[in-house]
């Protein structure tokens, strides 16, 4: 991560708004349709598995973990992970998410899935999801559908509609 003076911590319901307010600048109004949205309409994101990037007391980027069933499986759900432009190619996304990781397992959680981009999210030991096995709820491309083993194994046999929590 570059020289600059970065601080993660734990999200609050205080944050909520400024997260709000980078998302619709990074995100617009085509967030909305996403199909990771859908599933973040239906459950509340953890905030002890989620965090936010400052400098200073500038917030410039966020990782939520929302609680999730992938079947009958429990597992989180990554994102939306946002880093405000100026702020981009520094590291922040990498360090939110491997926060966000670290913390779940030491809470116990054994999965994580997202829709994004593969060669991003592939070093934080994201792979994609074999075709048909995770149903998102909604259009998805589904080389987009990654799960991470929080836990070794966790991912084995698991299938299924994915909803809320």
């Amino acid at each position: 991560m570059a020289d600059i003076p970065l601080v993660l911590e734990p999200e609050t319901l205080a944050d909520a708004e400024a997260i709000e307010r980078l998302s619709e600048r990074v995100f617009g109004p085509g967030r909305f349709a996403k199909t990771a949205y859908r599933l973040r309409e239906e459950a509340e994101p953890d905030l002890s598995l989620s965090f936010v990037a400052r400098v200073g007391t500038l917030l410039v980027g966020a990782s939520r973990m929302t609680p999730i069933l992938i079947g009958e499986t429990p597992a989180l759900l990554l994102g939306p992970l946002i880093v405000e432009p100026a702020f981009r190619a520094q590291g922040i996304g990498e360090a939110l998410v491997m926060r966000s990781l670290e913390a779940a397992r030491q809470a116990g959680a054994s999965l994580s899935i997202l829709v994004g981009d593969p060669p991003y999210y592939a070093r934080m030991g994201f792979k994609p999801a074999p075709p048909g096995r995770v149903k998102m709820p909604g259009p998805v491309d589904p080389a987009r559908v990654l799960y991470c083993e929080i836990a070794p194994g966790a991912f084995k046999g698991v299938s299924g509609p994915v909803f809320g929590k």
